[in-house]
């Protein structure tokens, strides 16, 4: 596959009343077209934050380092753009699925309003009626049924199912290459669900698009990702293709995050112990030593590197 963005090392360190602390650190991944890569992790291990860096949205006050290269015919470092430069490649060649719509979408204008939006920021020279039929078409694209008629709805008037799909027909209004997906599917019901999953890795297959999924949710991402990341604390601690992570999982937080999840058989979940580390108190080796039950000595000392599981295979761990 020819690879569409490539992080590298790339950190997010913020302000706060206790000192800058980091929610990204140190984070390398890479995405190629057409392929669907999954970011977990529970709340607060900096999934978000990462997506926001890479949509240019980051807190005013925010410092960011590293490389974040998108790929093109004159290749894009992400981290030192401008704001002018970002309003390019902001909805034209990365786009973003917000995880709430009803948040998302603005409650006082029409849905094919707020879409056409997108498109005029990036083509105003056209004219409005080809701005409508292209916004037409991502609603199309984005198996909303009856665009016309949807396009002409005010957000609240759409069930939630709806209002998602009109999110991710914004999301495509401009044509773009990478797709990062926030949590999509979070407060939807089951059968809708599988709905928006089935309808992005249609698209992704169709518009070979780069695609980060962002969840909570491990069973989501052994349905729709091809490789999978790990983060906690704010670094990447396991990497590899979804089926060998969930499958064979090397790090024993992901082996915790694992037989937490619910599951058909009948039987206990079993809960990773203590709570998050906070940022501004990171232990100084492993950030999951407090709460690991595998824990040495060594752990304590400094942070572990990747070490290779397999060919493709990475974990955060001196157990590897």
């Amino acid at each position: 596959m020819q690879q569409l963005l490539e992080i590298c090392e790339l950190t997010v360190e913020l302000p706060t009343a206790q000192g800058w602390v980091r929610p990204v650190n140190q984070v390398s991944l890479r995405i190629d077209a057409g392929e669907c890569v999954g970011l977990v992790g529970e709340s607060g291990s900096g999934k978000t934050m990462l997506s926001l860096a890479l949509m240019g949205l980051l807190p005013v006050g925010a410092r960011v380092t590293g490389q974040a290269r998108l790929a093109s015919a004159a290749p894009k470092n992400l981290v030192t753009q401008t704001e002018n430069e970002w309003r390019v490649v902001r909805g034209q060649e990365i786009a973003m699925i917000f995880q709430e719509p009803m948040t998302s979408l603005n409650p006082v204008m029409r849905v094919g309003t707020q879409i056409e939006e997108g498109i005029r920021a990036h083509q105003p020279k056209l004219a409005n009626p080809e701005v409508r039929t292209r916004a037409i078409a991502a609603m199309r694209q984005a198996s909303l049924a009856e665009p016309e008629r949807r396009a002409e709805q005010y957000p609240h008037q759409l069930s939630g199912g709806l209002r998602q799909r009109a999110m991710i027909a914004m999301a495509l209004a401009a044509k773009p290459r990478l797709l990062i997906a926030d949590e999509p599917t979070t407060a939807l019901d089951v059968t809708v669900q599988k709905e928006i999953l089935q309808l992005l890795q249609e698209l992704r297959r169709e518009l070979s698009l780069g695609l980060l999924f962002i969840t909570h949710d491990l069973g989501v991402v052994g349905q729709v990702a091809d490789r999978v990341a790990v983060l906690y604390a704010g670094r990447v601690i396991e990497e590899g293709p979804v089926g060998e992570v969930l499958g064979a999982p090397k790090h024993p937080y992901t082996q915790g995050l694992l037989a937490a999840s619910p599951r058909l058989e009948r039987g206990k979940l079993r809960p990773i112990p203590g709570t998050v580390p906070q940022l501004t108190a990171l232990p100084p080796g492993c950030a999951f030593e407090p709460r690991c039950p595998l824990r040495r000595s060594d752990c304590s000392i400094r942070v572990p590197e990747l070490r290779s599981a397999s060919a493709q295979h990475s974990a955060r761990c001196v157990l590897v």
